[in-house]
């Protein structure tokens, strides 16, 4: 995790909020470090966390969690992460049978759109196991990143019910968190893509949004990143605000500075 991330959001692994919705979008920049950030930050708060991969192997997240001081294997076989790898899954759906129905099941449908497996997934993963104390602090999804599941052919309403369904199950029901990522279109008149977005907005209590520079690229200012606290119980007036930092991410850090005090524009 990144420090002084969660300085600005004023949290520690040790002091959390419950039952939130966090939705991570990036425009022409890679917002991933955000998917990092969270994924290491929610271990380290010895939380239960599901983690729907459909962008990068295990692999990948596990290299770049040893750089951040977590362990994904360690944590897999300690029960705390269950990791669905959507790359390597993909593989075998297409290519070997299954004895029994996968969470991606859809992608061998007919009509691709129905996500009801996956929401199973993320439901029997995290409830808590009958008659026994857990060992971890709450559960906790994690998807990187939604837009896939646009680009194989689900609809947009689809995938909104389905975080409807997890949000419900894990916020409300079991006091958790879900954080979710998705790409902002660079496609003017991407309909399905603005319906993701702006749902999944409102129902959002904390919106980060990484964005590339106006400029252009600069190597020592990688992008921009707007942060947005949203009440969405509160009048529009009440419920929202907001703070606009710059950054650049390091091999094991980000650094943020406010707009225009980079230390080498300094």
């Amino acid at each position: 995790m990144f420090p002084e991330l969660n300085n600005l959001l004023s949290t520690t692994p040790d002091r959390t909020e419950q039952g939130k919705l966090t939705l991570l979008c990036d425009a022409k920049t890679d917002g991933s470090f955000l998917v990092h950030h969270f994924l290491s930050f929610y271990l380290k708060a010895n939380c239960k966390v599901c983690f729907v991969a459909l962008v990068q192997s295990f692999s990948h997240y596990n290299i770049v969690g040893q750089k951040l001081g977590v362990s994904l294997t360690a944590a897999r076989e300690r029960g705390q992460l269950v990791f669905l790898e959507g790359l390597k899954s993909s593989v075998g759906l297409f290519f070997h049978a299954q004895e029994a129905p996968h969470p991606l099941q859809f992608l061998r449908e007919a009509s691709a759109g129905d996500l009801q497996l996956l929401y199973e997934f993320v439901q029997d993963t995290l409830k808590p196991v009958d008659g026994g104390e857990t060992p971890w602090k709450y559960p906790v999804l994690l998807v990187d990143d939604l837009s896939v599941l646009l680009s194989l052919g689900v609809a947009a309403v689809s995938v909104l019910d389905f975080m409807q369904y997890c949000r419900a199950v894990v916020c409300c029901e079991l006091k958790g968190n879900v954080v979710a990522l998705v790409h902002d279109s660079e496609n003017a008149g991407d309909e399905e893509n603005d319906l993701l977005l702006s749902g999944l907005s409102h129902q959002s209590h904390l919106i980060l949004r990484a964005e590339g520079l106006a400029t252009g690229f600069c190597k020592d200012v990688h992008g921009q990143l707007r942060i947005l606290w949203r009440r969405p119980s509160q009048p529009t007036a009440q419920r929202d605000r907001s703070l606009t930092y710059q950054y650049k991410i390091q091999d094991k850090n980000v650094s943020f500075f406010a707009k225009g005090m980079s230390p080498a524009i300094l």
